[in-house]
């Protein structure tokens, strides 16, 4: 092997400007950085006593400074030093005192040691550049090995019309799982442990909604109040596994996330499950001017960040979180397209959710379908094909909530489902036009000129942002004062309604009928056309005692309970998932018609067909729904008809029982029982009922009948 050095001091060849990162090669590794307004770019090499050995890298092409360097191989811990313009006043903030995270990194070692050396400005004057030396409170990055083979077969691409996603917390769900082993609890090892996976399997999801999985680093306010970014919403490695939920790292292996975290995919996969990584693209870990310069900052600030025109000195800020990454530039339009393409080639995960994504689509400071990072994803032969999940609101503009004005492409989290659902089932009078939009798919959000489907509407009725389901209905106020800020965080339009009491108690009618509302709205979510989305532990009770933002509670409070968890809900919760896996009509990929057609009718409790006076009636609570599970059916994947009984659907968000009618559907029809949220012990082999027929629905409960479809009909 040739080497070139100097004094026994690496020196770099010109190697390589593609591709960015650290690639090791024949008989060393290529660096490559992009910094446009540096003047100088040194590669730091760390040995395992910490001793740095500066390279300088010698050559510039396009923004890009690169240099090959003999004898580095995988494992080398690394970082950069800029050398150029601190001008803040120009939106400039290089500092070759602080040591620098490659945003390519594929692995970090370490965490961020909060302290006056990593901010780049001096302590006492803002304007000038900081001397103070970061390197001893930095993380490292790590050269990576080459590619690794896809062990889990191809991506699964399952139909969103077929999907159920489960969001979860990689350390919340295994911390305390009696299953998982100790020294894999908190870890991807964890996540894919058989104990877990036979849970999700057991349980009927197909995918899980993994939140931040990208290294980030914690607010420097979080530790000074003894708390952490639990959630992980501050991203600083967009390449790099979290290094905190790594056994391996925990086993004093740093860099064996990567492996981990794939052999975590691979056994999900084995198992049926696609995994989708809740990303976020929409602002990074540095914060605001007065944030630390741990990467981006210091490389090209103007590049990556959003700059206030009339100030550059200051951020432009619609995520709330201090900076937002500047979707209107190249370098960082590719950072985001290669690090989706290498988490879906290299990591074999099956699509994302978007955090705060509008954020995204702002190049020229407004909303805009037609924004080049849309357009990027919409031509990617990689990304284009992986779920594409938004968050379609961000925050403090004019055009912050954007549900429905998404790409084709995309999916979106319907926050008007949420909203008119919690609504609906505290007996709001939200309006019963309102609710049957919202339960067959929002066509008017989705079934415009675009042409969009039902399943454009991701159905949630609560996320890891807010109250969890057993919450919603036991607590009308946020109670958030473990995090710090005197319950001034966190959102106050929960919709929500305690049924009786403010929190824990003993009165069994307020028990009982906590539990009837989470059966309602269970049911409602799983049999609404869309994407359903469980937040995990709401099929088990899972409570987070009133706080509804939790985004900095590592501990009990956000940790699964898997010693008290609400079995009769799970069992229920089940039955719901397979009722709607084995009735295609309930999943329908397309917007029924619901006024000519037969295939979707709506009726009145008295079993008379709605009229536009009861559509208009502002305190109706009460509606059937007739869903005719053999009238131009979906289609197999083979092309074969996707035939199914036929269904009524009786909901009555009434604090009394209410006597329903069978209305006149299809002639010879006998109904039967299938569901009963009010009381799922009833026998399914209750009488079978024709039209005219009553039909009692229990108070805020839903009612599934069947009909089977008569013999002889196609």
């Amino acid at each position: 092997m040739t080497t070139t050095q100097a004094a026994g001091k690496p020196q770099a060849l010109p190697g390589s400007q593609f591709p960015l990162g650290a690639t090791p090669g024949d008989g060393g590794t290529n660096f490559a950085v992009t910094s446009s307004i540096a003047d100088a770019v040194t590669l730091c090499l760390f040995d395992s006593a910490g001793r740095e050995t500066q390279v300088p890298l010698q050559d510039f092409d396009a923004g890009v400074w690169h240099g090959f360097v003999p004898g580095v191989g995988p494992g080398q811990a690394y970082g950069y030093r800029v050398t150029g313009p601190y001008d803040p006043a120009r939106g400039l903030r290089c500092n070759p005192a602080k040591l620098l995270i490659d945003p390519y990194a594929r692995a970090i070692s370490g965490e961020v040691t909060f302290g006056p050396e990593v901010y780049g400005y001096a302590a006492d004057n803002p304007d000038a550049p900081s001397t103070l030396d970061s390197a001893g409170h930095m993380p490292r990055s790590l050269v990576v090995g080459g590619k690794s083979k896809r062990t889990g077969g191809a991506p699964l691409r399952r139909r969103y019309s077929d999907t159920v996603v489960y969001e979860m917390h990689v350390k919340g769900f295994t911390m305390r799982h009696p299953g998982v082993p100790g020294e894999l609890r908190g870890t991807y090892a964890g996540l894919g442990h058989e104990s877990v996976i036979g849970y999700l399997t057991g349980l009927g999801v197909t995918a899980v909604e993994l939140l931040p999985v990208h290294q980030n680093v914690p607010e420097s306010f979080l530790g000074q109040r003894g708390l952490t970014n639990y959630w992980g919403y501050n991203t600083i490695g967009y390449f790099a596994p979290h290094n905190g939920y790594s056994a391996a790292v925990r086993a004093g292996r740093p860099g064996g996330q990567v492996a981990e975290f794939k052999a975590m995919v691979n056994a999900l996969h084995a198992a049926g499950l696609e995994v989708i990584l809740d990303v976020v693209f929409n602002h990074s870990a540095e914060a605001g001017a007065e944030g630390p310069t741990l990467c981006f900052r210091g490389l090209d600030n103007p590049a990556y960040y959003r700059l206030d025109p009339a100030d550059p000195s200051r951020y432009i800020d619609t995520t709330g979180c201090g900076n937002t990454l500047n979707a209107g530039d190249t370098v960082t339009l590719e950072l985001i397209m290669d690090s989706l393409r290498y988490w879906i080639t290299e990591m074999h995960v099956d699509g994302y959710r978007f955090d705060l994504a509008p954020a995204l689509a702002r190049q020229e400071g407004g909303f805009d379908q037609m924004s080049a990072f849309f357009d990027l994803v919409a031509q990617d032969p990689v990304v284009s094909q992986a779920k594409l999940i938004a968050e379609p609101w961000d925050v403090g503009q004019m055009d912050s909530y954007d549900v429905g004005r998404f790409p084709p492409l995309w999916r979106e989290w319907n926050g008007k489902y949420r909203d008119a659902m919690r609504d609906f089932w505290r007996s709001h009078p939200i309006g019963i036009g309102e609710f049957a939009t919202r339960f067959c798919g929002s066509a008017d959000l989705y079934s415009g000129a675009e042409r969009r489907r039902p399943t454009a509407s991701v159905n949630l009725f609560t996320v890891h942002d807010g109250f969890t389901l057993a919450d919603l209905v036991s607590y009308n106020d946020k109670h958030n004062e473990a995090n710090g800020e005197h319950n001034r965080d966190g959102t106050d339009d929960n919709r929500s309604w305690n049924c009786g009491a403010e929190g824990p108690t003993t009165d069994p009618a307020i028990l009982a009928l906590r539990e009837r509302q989470r059966r309602a709205m269970l049911t409602t979510q799983l049999l609404s056309f869309g994407v359903p989305m469980l937040l995990g532990g709401d099929e088990r009770g899972r409570t987070q005692q009133g706080n509804n933002n939790a985004y900095c509670q590592d501990n009990e409070l956000t940790w699964f309970d898997w010693s008290n968890g609400d079995e009769d809900l799970l069992a229920y919760t089940r039955r719901l998932i397979a009722f709607r896996r084995q009735h295609p009509v309930f999943r329908r990929r397309r917007f029924l018609a619901g006024k000519e057609a037969s295939e979707l009718l709506w009726f009145t409790f008295a079993g008379k067909p709605m009229t536009s006076a009861d559509w208009a009636d502002p305190g109706a609570l009460s509606l059937a729904v007739y869903l005719d599970g053999s009238d131009d059916p979906d289609r197999a994947e083979d092309g074969t008809a996707l035939l199914d009984d036929d269904f009524l659907v009786l909901f009555n968000a009434w604090w009394e029982p209410l006597e329903f009618v069978i209305p006149a559907t299809r002639d010879g029809l006998a109904w039967v029982a299938e569901i009963d949220s009010y009381d799922p012990a009833a026998p399914a082999a209750a009488p079978h009922r024709k039209a005219g027929d009553p039909v009692t629905v229990g108070p805020r409960s839903v009612a599934v009948l069947r009909g089977p479809r008569p013999q002889g009909v196609a």
